[in-house]
C-alpha cells in the first residue's frame, strides 16, 4: 500500500510527460488525476489506522515506525545507507495532507487549464511535485530527505514559470530557485554537520546520538560553539527558505505568476510545508538546543507579524492570500519553537483545507472575472457566483479563527491557530510573551485584510464594467488580458474540489483537535514517538488566563469591525487613510522595500562584478590581449614560417647542408678558441 501511494503520482508524471503527445491532454489529465485520487484514498486508509489504533497500524510499534526498504543505496566504507520508506503518525499526517490537496487540485485544474495547449506537461509537473514531496515526508534519513527538498524546489520551479513565454513567470521561477539555494545552501551544511557531530545520517540513529553528543562543542576560527545549536540552526535555514520565513521570503508572493492551481499545491499541501515537517521530524535535535528553539519561535513570530502588516494593503487576489500563508506559517513555527510540535503540525493540517478552498476559490473568482486579479476592479459577484462566494466565506472564517473559546463551536482554524497563541503565551517571559503580541495583533491584521478581500471581491458596488488586465490569463490570452463579459459561476469540475475542502474548513479543527492539541496522553498514543511530546507544556498550554483564550478572538472581532467599517459602512475612509499616511502606505504596498533592498545590497553588485568580469577579463584580457594581441603575433609569426614550408626534396636537403655547414663552422671555431 505505502508503495502504491508514493509511487503512482511518479507513474503519472511518466506517462503524461513521456507519452503525453501520443496519448493526448484529455487521457493524460485523467490518468494523472486518478492515480491522485486512489493515492489518497490510500493515504486516508494508512492515516485511520493510526487514529482508531495507532499501536497497530500497518505493524507500527510502540515508537517504532513501518519501514518499507525500496533498495539498496549507499554503501561507501561505513556508511549504509537503503532507500527506506518511513511511516509513522507524522508521516501518515502528511499523505492525507499531500495527496488529499493534491488529488483535487489535479480535478480542479481539468476545469481551469481546460484550453490551455500544453496541459499535459501541466499535469505532469504537478504529478512530480507531489511525488517529490511524498518523496520527502517518506525519508528515513537525511540525504533522502534532500532528494525530495531539492525535488520539490525544482518542480516550483518549473510549475512558477510554466508560462515561460512571459517574462514575469521566469523572473518569479528564478527567484524562487535562488532564493532556495540561499536556505538550501544552510540545509546542506547542516546535514553535513550532523553526520560530522552525529556520526549517523539515518534518523533513528541519529536521534539516539543527540543524548551522547548534547554537549558537543565545534572549533571554528578560534572560537567553540555548542554543536546542537549548530546543526539545528543551519537545518532552520533550509525551513526558512522552503517555508518562506522572514529574510527568505521574498520568492513566495511571486509565485503567484504560476496558475492558480500551482499556487493553492505551493500554499497548503507541498514546498512550503516542507519547512515545518522537517522541524517536526528532527524535534529529538532541536530539543537539544535551547538557542534553536528560541530563534525558531522569534523568527516564526516575526515572520507572522510582517506578513500580516503587508496583506493589509495589497490589491492582488492571490497575493492577499499569498502573504497569509507566510503568516500562517509563521504561527507554525511558534509552536514548533515553544516545543509543542503536535499544535504546529495540527495548524499545518488544517491550514491546508482552508488555503487549499480560498487558492481555489481565488481561482474561481478569477475564472469567473476573465482572468482579473485586482480586487479593485471587483466587487458585486455575491450573486454572480453564489457557490463560489460561500466557499470563500467559509475558507474566511476558517483562516480569521471563527470560533467560541471553551466550547466545540469553531472552524479548523480556530482551534489550531488559537491553540498556537496559547502555547506562546504559556512559554512565559521574555520570548514567550513577544510571540503572544505578536501572534495577537497578526490574528487582528489577519481578520482585517480576509474580509477585506471578501467585501472588495464580493460585496459594494460592480466595478468590473470596464476591460480588465488580469495575470492569471491561461486558456484564451498568454499576455493575461481580459474582457468585460459579464462574471459566470465556474464548471463543476471545479466546484467539487471546493465543496470537499469546504467540509475541512470546517470540521477538521473540532474533529481532529484531541488527537493533535488535546491531553498530552492522547496527543502522545496518537503520535506515538513520531514527534517530541512533552506533557507540562500542553498542561501550562490548557491553563492560560481566560483573556488569553479570547484574546484571538477579540482581535479576529476587531479586524471584522474595522474592514466593515471602511469596506462597506464608509468606502472612501482608506483612500483618505493612505493619504494622510503616504510613507507608511508606501511602507507596506512595497512590502517593507525587502525586494529593492537585496536588489541594491546583492543584486545590483553581482551584476556590477559581472559587467567587469565581462568586459575587463573577457573582453579586454581573453578577447583583445591574449586572442587579438599575443595570439594574432603568434598566427603571423606560424604563418611566415609555413611558408618556408616548401615541399621540394632539394629546398631541404639544401636547409640541411646549410645547417651541417653552420655547425661545423662553429665546432671549429669554439675548439679554436679553447686552444
Amino acid at each position: 500500500m505505502i508503495q502504491a501511494i508514493v509511487f503512482l503520482p511518479l507513474a503519472g508524471a511518466l506517462i503524461a510527460g513521456l507519452l503525453g503527445r501520443i496519448l493526448g491532454h484529455r487521457l493524460s489529465e485523467l490518468i494523472t488525476t486518478s492515480m491522485l485520487i486512489v493515492a489518497a484514498l490510500l493515504s486516508w486508509v494508512v492515516f485511520f489506522g493510526y487514529w482508531f489504533a495507532p499501536e497497530a497500524a500497518e505493524g507500527a510499534h510502540h515508537t517504532e515506525a513501518l519501514k518499507v526498504e525500496v533498495l539498496s543505496w549507499i554503501n561507501s566504507g561505513s556508511l549504509s545507507l537503503n532507500w527506506v520508506l518511513r511511516v509513522d503518525t507524522l508521516t501518515a499526517i502528511m499523505l492525507v495532507v499531500v495527496n488529499t490537496v493534491s488529488s483535487l487540485v489535479h480535478v480542479y485544474s481539468i476545469g481551469y487549464m481546460a484550453e490551455d495547449p500544453h496541459r499535459s506537461r501541466f499535469f505532469a509537473y504537478l504529478s512530480l511535485f507531489t511525488f517529490a514531496m511524498l518523496m520527502l515526508v517518506t525519508a528515513d534519513n537525511f540525504l533522502q530527505m534532500f532528494f525530495g527538498w531539492e525535488g520539490v524546489g525544482l518542480a516550483s520551479y518549473l510549475l512558477i514559470g510554466f508560462w515561460y513565454t512571459r517574462p514575469s513567470a521566469n523572473a518569479a521561477a528564478m527567484k524562487a530557485f535562488v532564493v532556495n539555494r540561499v536556505g538550501d545552501f544552510g540545509f546542506a551544511l547542516g546535514i553535513f554537520a550532523a553526520f560530522m557531530v552525529l556520526g549517523q545520517l539515518n534518523f533513528d540513529a541519529a536521534f539516539e546520538a543527540v543524548a551522547e553528543h548534547k554537549d558537543a562543542t565545534i572549533h571554528f576560527l578560534s572560537w567553540d560553539f555548542h554543536a546542537m545549536t549548530v546543526v539545528c540552526l543551519l537545518l532552520f535555514m533550509g525551513a526558512m527558505g522552503k517555508s518562506a520565513q522572514f529574510l527568505l521570503h521574498t520568492w513566495l508572493p511571486d509565485a503567484m505568476e504560476g496558475p492558480t492551481p500551482v499556487s493553492a499545491l505551493i500554499h497548503a499541501a507541498t514546498m512550503v510545508t516542507a519547512g515545518v515537517f522537517m522541524v517536526a521530524r528532527l524535534s529529538p535535535m532541536f530539543e537539544a538546543s535551547e538557542v534553536a528553539m528560541t530563534t525558531v519561535m522569534l523568527v516564526g513570530a516575526l515572520t507572522a507579524f510582517f506578513a500580516a502588516t503587508v496583506g493589509l494593503v495589497q490589491n492582488d487576489i492571490k497575493r492577499v492570500i499569498a502573504y497569509s500563508t507566510c503568516s500562517q506559517l509563521g504561527y507554525m513555527f511558534v509552536a514548533l519553537g515553544a516545543g509543542v510540535y503536535s499544535a504546529g503540525v495540527f495548524h499545518l493540517f488544517t491550514h491546508a483545507f482552508f488555503k487549499a478552498l480560498l487558492f481555489l476559490g481565488a481561482g474561481s473568482v478569477i475564472h469567473a472575472m476573465h482572468h482579473e486579479q485586482d480586487m479593485r476592479n471587483m466587487g458585486g459577484l455575491k450573486d454572480k457566483i453564489p457557490l463560489t462566494y460561500w466557499a470563500m466565506m467559509i475558507g474566511t472564517l476558517a483562516l480569521t479563527g471563527v470560533g467560541i473559546p471553551g466550547t466545540p463551536f469553531g472552524f479548523a482554524g480556530f482551534f489550531s491557530k488559537d491553540g498556537i497563541i496559547e502555547v506562546a503565551y504559556a512559554m512565559g517571559a521574555p520570548t514567550g510573551y513577544i510571540a503572544f503580541w505578536a501572534l495577537v495583533i497578526a490574528a487582528l491584521f489577519t481578520s482585517f485584510y480576509s474580509w477585506r478581500l471578501v467585501h472588495l471581491t464580493f460585496h459594494g458596488k460592480p466595478r468590473w464594467g470596464q476591460a480588465a488586465h488580469g495575470h492569471d490569463a491561461h486558456a484564451h490570452d498568454d499576455h493575461g488580458h481580459g474582457h468585460a463579459h459579464e462574471p459566470h459561476e465556474s464548471p463543476n469540475v471545479m466546484l467539487i474540489p471546493l465543496g470537499v475542502l469546504t467540509a475541512g474548513a470546517i470540521l477538521a479543527g473540532v474533529v481532529f483537535h484531541d488527537l493533535f492539541f488535546g491531553h498530552a496522553e492522547h496527543v502522545a498514543h496518537f503520535f506515538n514517538g513520531a514527534v517530541a511530546v512533552v506533557a507540562e507544556r500542553y498542561e501550562a498550554a490548557h491553563a492560560v488566563p481566560l483573556w488569553v483564550q479570547w484574546s484571538a478572538t477579540i482581535a479576529m472581532l476587531i479586524g471584522f469591525a474595522a474592514a466593515y467599517e471602511m469596506y462597506i459602512r464608509n468606502p472612501s475612509l482608506p483612500g483618505r487613510l493612505a493619504a494622510a499616511n503616504p510613507g507608511l502606505y508606501q511602507f507596506l504596498l512595497n512590502k517593507w522595500y525587502f525586494d529593492e533592498l537585496y536588489d541594491r545590497i546583492f543584486v545590483r553588485p553581482a551584476l556590477y562584478v559581472g559587467r567587469a568580469l565581462w568586459h575587463g577579463f573577457d573582453d579586454w584580457l581573453v578577447d583583445r590581449t591574449i586572442t587579438e594581441g599575443i595570439g594574432a603575433r603568434v598566427k603571423d609569426v606560424t604563418t611566415r614560417v609555413v611558408r618556408l614550408q616548401s615541399g621540394y626534396l632539394y629546398h631541404y636537403a639544401f636547409a640541411m647542408l646549410i645547417g651541417i655547414a653552420a655547425l661545423l663552422t662553429w665546432a671549429i671555431a669554439a675548439g679554436g678558441l679553447m686552444k
